[in-house]
C-alpha cells in the first residue's frame, strides 16, 4: 500500500513528466468541458438577454426555472440525458450514449441555466443605466442586444469561466451517460473516483493537483475580471 508522501511524489513525477495517460484524461476533460460551456454561451448569453430586454407571458416563470435550475444536482441531468439517449429515448436511435458527445450534452444541461441566468441579471442592470439613451438613439430591443452584450463582455466573461468552473468540476452527470470508459469517456473526475477504489492513489493524486491547478486559475481569472470591471465602475 503506498504511502501518502509515497503517492505525493509520484503524483508530481506523473504531472513534470507529462505521463501519458494523464495528459489523455486532462485532455478530454478540457475537450468536453469547454464544448459544453461553448455551447452553453452560444445559447444563454442570447437568451440571458432576450428575457432582460422582452416581456411577455409567462417570462417570469422562465426566469424561476432557470434560476431554479442553477442548482440542479448533476445526476439528476445525468440521469435525464441518460433516458433521452438511451435506445428506449426518443434520440436512442443515434447511438451517442456512453460517449464524449454524451457527456458534453450533460454539461450543457448543467452550465446553460447558470450562463442564462446570470446573464440575465447582468444585461438587466445594465439597461436600467443605458436605457434613456439606447431609446434616445432610436434603438428597437433587437438593435439594444448586441450593443448591451458587448458593454457587459467583461462581466460575462466571469459568468462564462463560473460555467467552466461548473463543468469541470463535475462527476455525477458524466459517469452517467459516459460510463467512465478507458481511453474513450474517462475524464479526472471520473478517474479519480476509479483510481481512488483502486489504490492507485498517485495517479488520483496527479489528477487531483492538475483539477485543483485548473479551477485555482479560472477563479483567478474570473476575480481578476471582478475587480477590471469594478474599477471601471469608480
Amino acid at each position: 500500500m503506498p504511502t501518502a508522501d509515497n503517492a505525493f511524489t509520484t503524483a508530481l513525477s506523473l504531472i513534470l513528466t507529462l505521463d501519458p495517460a494523464l495528459m489523455d484524461i486532462v485532455r478530454l476533460s478540457l475537450q468536453v468541458s469547454l464544448s459544453a460551456v461553448l455551447i452553453a454561451a452560444l445559447i444563454g448569453l442570447p437568451l440571458g438577454a432576450a428575457l432582460a430586454l422582452w416581456a411577455f407571458p409567462g417570462r417570469g416563470m422562465v426566469v424561476v426555472m432557470l434560476n431554479a435550475f442553477m442548482g440542479l444536482p448533476p445526476v439528476v441531468a445525468g440521469l435525464m440525458v441518460y433516458l433521452m439517449l438511451s435506445r428506449a429515448g426518443p434520440l436512442g436511435q443515434l447511438g451517442l450514449l456512453f460517449t464524449p458527445t454524451a457527456m458534453v450534452i450533460a454539461q450543457t444541461v448543467l452550465v446553460l441555466p447558470i450562463v442564462a441566468a446570470l446573464a440575465r441579471q447582468h444585461i438587466e442592470a445594465l439597461l436600467g443605466e443605458y436605457r434613456e439613451q439606447l431609446t434616445s438613439f432610436g434603438l428597437g430591443r433587437a438593435r439594444m442586444m448586441p450593443t448591451l452584450l458587448w458593454d457587459a463582455r467583461v462581466a460575462l466573461t466571469t459568468v462564462v469561466l463560473a460555467g467552466f468552473g461548473r463543468a469541470s468540476a463535475e462527476v455525477g452527470a458524466v459517469l452517467i451517460v459516459g460510463g467512465n470508459i478507458d481511453g474513450v469517456t474517462r475524464v479526472m473526475t471520473t478517474a479519480i473516483a476509479l483510481e481512488t477504489n483502486r489504490g492507485n492513489l498517485a495517479l488520483a493524486l496527479g489528477l487531483g493537483l492538475v483539477l485543483l491547478l485548473l479551477v485555482a486559475c479560472v477563479n483567478g481569472a474570473a476575480h481578476l475580471l471582478g475587480e477590471r470591471t469594478r474599477r471601471q465602475m469608480g
